[in-house]
């Protein structure tokens, strides 16, 4: 079963509706009921430290505007979670925070954040960032960036995008190339990054239902997970060899860099070196294995709202009114260099052809699931993989995962 992307796209339909019956525009001001009004008081918020001088110029455009002090807090993106968590039960928390939206799962079980109000403006955003931002129907998080893996190629030894898997592989070969292609595994696997070679045999780690993954629909152990198990196999250590786990994240830079190889799947945070090392950088959709497309995860980023912030209707004025903003997600753009989540930003940053390469495949994205189950996920899907790469059973081992994880789910 493939992941379902007309169900979710219908989720958030359904979500934008019930939200622009049950409330007003974003910006108004209510009863008081929902933290106050828009007008007056403060807001702490809360950024990674590389983010803050593109978000402060928002928070000074809303203070003057709307006579409410925005405190901008540069945070170290390794902690900003687990303090967000810790802090908000005791009242101490920022009232807004920068996360990811694979963050909601536990954030909600934690019951540290709101609910958000984005009324008419959802329709304004990528269709695969809404869906992450909305959490068993609700919508939790103001999307600003997309990020996604893809092809970068070298188009000095490759001219052409390659058609398929096969086609990548004899493309670097005919450009005499030992090693076409490289992406990050190790020893322990990279599940991240095959997953879009799973998604091209039918094979997503859940199900869906009308409010996005279903925990208690899992897919692993399909028959496409089998098949997918199988041609793994056929790649490996016994097989074609395209899949190595001595490959790790530095081994396959350097291969594109030093052009050995003239494919690599990875994402937009390595671009900057390939360019910087003078390669005439491609960026192309991943290669399917069998004519479906090979859909990569999405990780989307964004901002939530505390549960215990006494200016909810501020902080969800600032967020919808000011970040979502096509200036504002230029300036977090530039600040990153990721897909922004706005659809007219989005339009505006794909200008660069390399951001442009990235937006289509994030086209066939889907999101990371959000849902704690994927927490019994990973601990056993990148060793499993690394076995089969390495050339244990490919049918036994992936079986095997498969009853591991639901096992874990089960048990939780």
């Amino acid at each position: 079963m493939r992941v379902n992307k007309k169900l979710f796209a219908a989720g958030a339909v359904a979500v934008v509706a019930t939200l622009g019956l049950a409330s007003c525009a974003s910006g108004d001001a209510d009863n008081g009921e929902n933290g106050g009004s828009a007008e007056g008081g403060t807001l702490t918020v809360w950024v990674d430290a590389e983010r803050v001088d593109a978000v402060q110029p928002a928070a000074d455009a809303y203070s003057e505007e709307k006579g409410v002090e925005v405190e901008i807090v540069g945070k170290d993106v390794a902690t900003i979670k687990d303090d967000f968590i810790q802090q908000v039960p005791t009242g101490e928390g920022p009232d807004i925070t920068m996360g990811a939206h694979d963050w909601l799962g536990e954030l909600s079980t934690n019951g540290v954040v709101a609910p958000l109000e984005l009324g008419d403006s959802a329709g304004d955003y990528l269709d695969v960032a809404i869906n992450a931002a909305t959490y068993e129907g609700t919508v939790y998080m103001l999307p600003y960036a997309v990020e996604n893996i893809a092809i970068l190629r070298n188009a000095d030894l490759v001219p052409e995008a390659a058609t398929s898997f096969d086609d990548m592989i004899a493309k670097g070969q005919a450009a005499g190339l030992d090693k076409p292609f490289v992406v990050e595994q190790g020893a322990e696997g990279n599940p991240y990054h095959l997953y879009p070679f799973q998604t091209a045999f039918g094979a997503p780690v859940f199900g869906t239902n009308d409010e996005g993954y279903d925990p208690t629909d899992l897919q692993l152990g399909n028959e496409g997970g089998i098949e997918f198990a199988n041609w793994l196999g056929s790649q490996g250590k016994n097989g074609a060899g395209n899949f190595n786990t001595d490959i790790d994240g530095d081994i396959a830079k350097q291969a594109f860099l030093d052009g050995t190889a003239a494919f690599w799947l990875t994402g937009p945070w390595n671009v900057g070196a390939a360019v910087d090392g003078g390669i005439n950088v491609a960026i192309d959709t991943i290669p399917s294995p069998t004519g479906e497309p090979a859909s990569p995860f999405a990780g989307v980023k964004g901002f939530f709202v505390s549960s215990e912030s006494d200016n909810k209707v501020a902080a969800n004025d600032f967020l919808v009114n000011y970040i979502g903003t096509e200036e504002v997600q230029l300036d977090l753009f530039e600040a990153g260099n990721i897909l922004p989540a706005l659809s007219s930003a989005a339009e505006t940053a794909s200008s660069d052809p390399i951001i442009e390469g990235f937006a289509a495949v994030g086209a066939e994205a889907v999101p990371m699931p959000a849902i704690p189950a994927m927490g019994s996920v990973w601990q056993y899907w990148g060793i499993a993989e690394a076995s089969i790469i390495n050339g244990e059973d490919p049918v036994a081992t992936w079986e095997k995962l498969a009853a591991d994880v639901q096992a874990a789910i089960d048990a939780k």
